[in-house]
C-alpha cells in the first residue's frame, strides 16, 4: 500500500476524490489496490480504453458497485460537468475516485464549479520514508539517484530497462499528454527545453535565455514551463525574500519529479532528490492536515544563497543547505540563521559518518533526515 491509500480511503467516506501525480508513478496500481484491500464492489474505468470510455459515458455499472474508480477522466473535455452531475445525484449510492497524470485541479474545462466536492490528493515516487519491503535506506539512496524513485525502474533495478522505460515515458507524455491538453504543436521544441533543463537543475532559469536558445517567444517558454509542471514532470523553486536583507526577485529554479532525469549524476541530482523528498512531504501537508505550504530557496544581492526554504502558512519553519560531501556548516546558512531566525536549520550531506549540531544548526545525512516519514 502507498503512503496516501489509507487516507484516502477515509476521504472517500466525505466527498469525491481526485490524485494526481506524474505519469506511471502508481496512481492506478493504488486505486486498485484501495478497491481490493476494503473489501468493497465496485469498478473501474479507463478513460482511454474505448469499452470502458463508452460504458463509462453511459454510466454502464450496478448501483451495489460501491466504488467508482474514473482513470485519465480529465482527457474528457467535459468531464467536470460529467462528474459534477454524478456526483450529486448518486452521492449516496457510490464512493468516487479520480485519477490523472495532470492537475486535476486546474483540468476543468467549463460550466459550474466542483469547490466543495472534493479532496485532491498528489500521489509522488518512492522515497527514503517510504520504501518497498526488503530494501534497505543505504540501497534505496543509491537506487533513487542511479534510477530515480518511479516504481517500475526502482523495482527492476536494471539500468538498461529504466533507460527505456524514461525514454518511452517522455515520449507519451509529450506526444499524447501535452499535445492532447496543452495544444502545443512544436513538439521538438518542447523536447529541447527538457534537455536543456536538465541540465540546469538546481540553477535559475533564466526564461529569456532559453528562449534565446530554441529561437522562440520568451512567452512561448513560459507556456511550456506551465505545461511541464501540469504534466508532473518538473517543478519550480520560487525565491524567498519576505524579512531578507537586500533581497531581490530572482528566476524560479527547476527540479525534476523523476531524479534520474538530471544529467548531472552527483551534485545537481542528489539537490533534486532532496527537493523532491521535501515537495512530497509540503504536498501531504497540504492534502491531508490542509496547510499552505510552499518551497523556496534564498539567494541576496551578495550572492549568499540557501537550496531550500520551507513556509507554512506564511511562516518560516526551516531553511536547509545540501551538500554532496563536505560536512562544515554553510556560511551562508549561518548568515541567514541569524537573520531570519527560523525555527530550525539543516544541513543535509549525502556522505556523513554522524551527525552533529553545531550553533543551533544540524548537520545530517539525508537517510537519518528522512527516515522518519511524517504520515507515519
Amino acid at each position: 500500500m502507498r503512503y496516501i491509500s489509507s487516507k484516502i480511503a477515509e476521504d472517500l467516506s466525505q466527498k469525491m476524490v481526485f490524485v494526481g501525480g506524474p505519469r506511471q508513478v502508481g496512481k492506478t496500481t493504488m486505486a486498485k489496490n484501495i478497491l481490493k484491500n476494503n473489501h468493497i464492489m465496485g469498478r473501474y474505468f479507463n478513460w482511454d480504453l474505448d469499452t470502458d470510455r463508452n460504458a463509462l459515458l453511459k454510466k454502464h455499472w450496478r448501483d451495489d458497485e460501491t466504488l467508482l474508480i474514473f482513470d485519465e477522466l480529465h482527457k474528457y473535455p467535459l468531464w467536470k460537468n460529467w462528474i459534477k452531475g454524478l456526483y450529486d445525484s448518486r452521492q449516496d449510492l457510490h464512493q468516487i475516485l479520480v485519477t490523472g497524470s495532470a492537475r486535476l485541479d486546474l483540468y476543468r474545462h467549463g460550466g459550474d464549479s466542483l469547490i466543495g466536492r472534493y479532496h485532491y490528493w498528489r500521489l509522488h515516487p518512492f522515497t527514503l520514508d517510504e520504501l518497498p519491503d526488503g530494501i534497505t535506506p543505504q540501497e534505496g539512496l543509491e537506487r533513487l539517484l542511479r534510477l530515480g524513485g518511479f516504481p517500475e525502474p526502482f523495482i527492476g533495478n536494471d539500468d538498461r530497462q529504466a533507460r527505456r522505460w524514461r525514454r518511452e515515458r517522455l515520449d507519451r507524455l509529450i506526444r499524447e499528454d501535452i499535445r492532447d491538453l496543452e495544444f502545443i504543436k512544436n513538439l521538438q521544441g518542447i523536447r529541447i527545453l527538457v534537455d536543456l533543463l536538465r541540465e540546469r537543475v538546481g540553477g535559475m532559469v533564466v526564461v529569456s535565455n532559453l528562449a534565446n536558445d530554441i529561437q522562440v517567444a520568451s512567452q512561448t517558454i513560459k507556456h511550456w514551463l506551465q505545461a511541464l509542471e501540469h504534466m508532473y514532470l518538473l517543478f519550480p523553486v520560487l525565491p524567498y525574500t519576505q524579512n531578507i536583507p537586500r533581497a531581490i526577485q530572482k528566476p524560479a529554479k527547476i527540479y525534476f519529479y523523476d531524479n534520474a532525469d538530471v544529467t548531472d549524476e552527483s551534485g545537481q541530482r542528489f539537490e533534486n532528490l532532496v527537493a523532491t523528498h521535501l515537495l512530497k512531504r509540503l504536498h501531504y501537508l497540504e492534502d491531508y492536515e490542509g496547510y499552505r505550504c510552499e518551497l523556496r530557496y534564498i539567494r541576496d544581492k551578495e550572492g549568499r544563497e540557501v537550496n531550500f526554504a520551507i513556509v507554512i502558512d506564511g511562516q518560516l519553519k526551516e531553511i536547509i543547505e545540501v551538500k554532496t560531501q563536505d560536512d562544515s556548516i554553510s556560511r551562508s546558512l549561518k548568515y541567514y540563521k541569524e537573520k531570519l531566525q527560523p525555527e530550525k536549520c539543516t544541513q543535509i550531506v549525502k556522505s556523513l559518518n554522524h551527525s552533529y549540531d553545531k550553533e543551533g544548526i544540524r548537520v545530517t545525512s539525508a537517510i537519518e533526515y528522512f527516515q522518519e516519514p511524517i504520515w507515519s
